[in-house]
This record gives C-alpha cells, sequence and structure tokens, in this order.
C-alpha cells in the first residue's frame, strides 16, 4: 500500500531535484547534492544559501514566495546539474584509464556510513572546486533559457498568430496558443523519456519524491519504509509546469487581441505573475485535498503528468535520496 502524506504542512518545505546518477535535497539555509559514484560510493556536496532566498520577509509572503523558486530552478539546479555530470565524467574518465583517482584527488573527507553505503562528504568552499566556471554555468544557463522561451512561448505565439490570418477568433487564437504550448510540453516529456540516461534521472525523481512524501508523512527514512510512498508529489516541478501552461491560458485570453510583437513581450514579461499564481494555487491545493475542485482540477493532473517525468527507483536510488535529504536535514536543524 502506497504511504500517504500528511495534508498539514511541514515546518520547512524541503523541496528536491533528480541530478544525473544523484539527487539534490534544497532547506532554507542549506542544500546538498547526493551522487553514485562508479565505485558504489555516495558522494556529497553541500553549500548554504544566501539568506534571502527562503529565510527573508519576501520568502514567507504569498505570490512573492515564488520568485525564489526561478532561482532554485535556474541558478542552485543548473549548478548541481553540471556538478553531478561533472562527478560521472571522472568516473568515466577513470574507466577509460584504468586508474582510478584517491580520495584526496577527488576532494572527499569525512567518511560516514549510511546503510550498505560509504559516503564521501565534499567540504563546503566558497571557491568553486567542481572545475566550472561562473562563465560556463551562466553561459549554459542563457543558452537553455533562451532555447525554452523560444520554443515553448514564441514558437507558439507565432503559430496562433499565423491561424488567426484564417479568421480565428482572438479568444480562440488564445486558446490555441496555449494548447499547442501544452502539446509541446508533453511532446518534449515524451521525447526524452526514451533516452536511457534521462529514464534514470527519471528513477531518481521518483526516489526524490518517495524520500520528501516520507518525510512528511513521518516514516523511518530507509529504503524498505520510503519504497512504500508514492512516486509522485503534488508539489512536484513538472505539476508546476503543467499549471503554469494552464493558468497562463488565463492571463492571456484576458489580454485579448495584441499586435504580434506585444504578444511576443507579454507572454514573457508575465512569467513571474504566471508563475506566482500558479505557485499559490498549487501550494493550497496540495493543503486542500478534501475539495473536490482543488483536488480534481489541480492535484490530480499534475500527479497523472508525474507519470512522465518519474520512474519507480530501486532501492540503492533510495539510498542517494535519503543521503541528501538527511545531510540537508541534519544541518538545518543544527
Amino acid at each position: 500500500m502506497r504511504g500517504e502524506v500528511k495534508v498539514a504542512e511541514p515546518k520547512i518545505l524541503y523541496g528536491g531535484q533528480a541530478v544525473m546518477e544523484g539527487v539534490m535535497m534544497r532547506g532554507r539555509n542549506f542544500v546538498t547534492c547526493a551522487v553514485r559514484r562508479a565505485n558504489g560510493e555516495i558522494e556529497l556536496k553541500s553549500e548554504s544559501i544566501p539568506k534571502n532566498i527562503y529565510a527573508g520577509v519576501w520568502s514567507k509572503t504569498p505570490f512573492l514566495r515564488a520568485l525564489p523558486l526561478l532561482w532554485d530552478t535556474l541558478v542552485l539546479g543548473t549548478r548541481m546539474l553540471m556538478w553531478a555530470a561533472n562527478v560521472q565524467m571522472a568516473d568515466e574518465a577513470e574507466k577509460e584509464n584504468g586508474q582510478p583517482k584517491t580520495n584526496d584527488e577527488r576532494r572527499t573527507t569525512n567518511d560516514k556510513a549510511v546503510g550498505t553505503a560509504t559516503l564521501k562528504s565534499e567540504s563546503e568552499s566558497p571557491k568553486s572546486k567542481d572545475g566550472l566556471s561562473q562563465n560556463a554555468i551562466y553561459g549554459t544557463l542563457a543558452i537553455s533559457l533562451g532555447l525554452g522561451l523560444a520554443i515553448f512561448f514564441a514558437l507558439p505565439v507565432l503559430v496562433a498568430n499565423f491561424l488567426g490570418n484564417f479568421g480565428v477568433t482572438p479568444f480562440w487564437n488564445n486558446i490555441l496558443e496555449g494548447v499547442i504550448r501544452l502539446g509541446l510540453f508533453l511532446a518534449y516529456l515524451i521525447a526524452i523519456g526514451r533516452i536511457a540516461e534521462i529514464q534514470r534521472v527519471f528513477m531518481y525523481h521518483g526516489a526524490e519524491h518517495k524520500t520528501i512524501a516520507a518525510y512528511e508523512g513521518g516514516a523511518n527514512l530507509i529504503p524498505s519504509e520510503i519504497q512504500k510512498f508514492s512516486k509522485e508529489h503534488p508539489r512536484c516541478g513538472t505539476g508546476f509546469l503543467l499549471t503554469v501552461v494552464v493558468i497562463s491560458i488565463l492571463f492571456f485570453i484576458a489580454l485579448g487581441d495584441l499586435p504580434l510583437g506585444l504578444r511576443l513581450l507579454s507572454r514573457i514579461a508575465l512569467i513571474p505573475f504566471v508563475a506566482a499564481v500558479s505557485y499559490e494555487l498549487i501550494r493550497f491545493a496540495s493543503q486542500h485535498r478534501n475539495i473536490f475542485v482543488f483536488d480534481w482540477f489541480v492535484v490530480r493532473p499534475s500527479l497523472a503528468l508525474q507519470a512522465l517525468t518519474t520512474r519507480e527507483p530501486t532501492d540503492d536510488m533510495i539510498e542517494v535520496a535519503a543521503a541528501a535529504f538527511q545531510d540537508v536535514q541534519r544541518k538545518e536543524e543544527a
């Protein structure tokens, strides 16, 4: 039987993200990323979060508290994704050379035991040691963001604008734009889900959800208990994006008929506002699933969509997610 998540909101809303062969877990003041090395070790990377991001006044203010999520995804998430990818590349290089690096060369210290795994914890440092320059990180971020805006925002606008030449009314034109955007989003998720490496990331995504749900459900954070919980979670980023797409349709309908240039500009300018409304809706709905409208029209579609971005994890993947969560929880409660 699946574990049930408590309706009451915990003191700290822990969040997370799957990375290559690992999981990132984030609290208010700290973040920890755990990855499984080729030799079976779990390596941790932990750092503090700037205080004003999740512990400041604006992070507790309705609608404004959605903005840190953009930083969470675009900055913190990107940095941890790159670190995890760099770790896996280092393992591949060791395999090719046939000369495993020593622990000192891997910059790991503080051996710990968690279940049957060995943890290697990378000391926090104000200067990045993962071989990635700030230019590389933000350059990749800019390219990814630009492509995302072009494909999921500009392209639907251009297609809908073209259809407007065939007598489609502004109301239905905005509806078509939203449907096209949703179709592109779903097609993208289905396409990447066929890639073997991404399927493993989706398994770690499931491990992340199960671990957070187990914590919120008051269970012991061991693989056998965590596995009882669902791989879908009401506050998932995938569901957030779905809600953003749907809510954006309502926003854009309200704007009516606009010239092409202004229409493109409005779609980008309204992203923070749409994200804020979507976040508050998801947060409220996840706490009030006993209300039919919120459960069936907000939470359940989100959970259903997560079938595309989560897979059932193995116990060793759960172990990685638990190691990341326990490390960040320990720091938050210290």
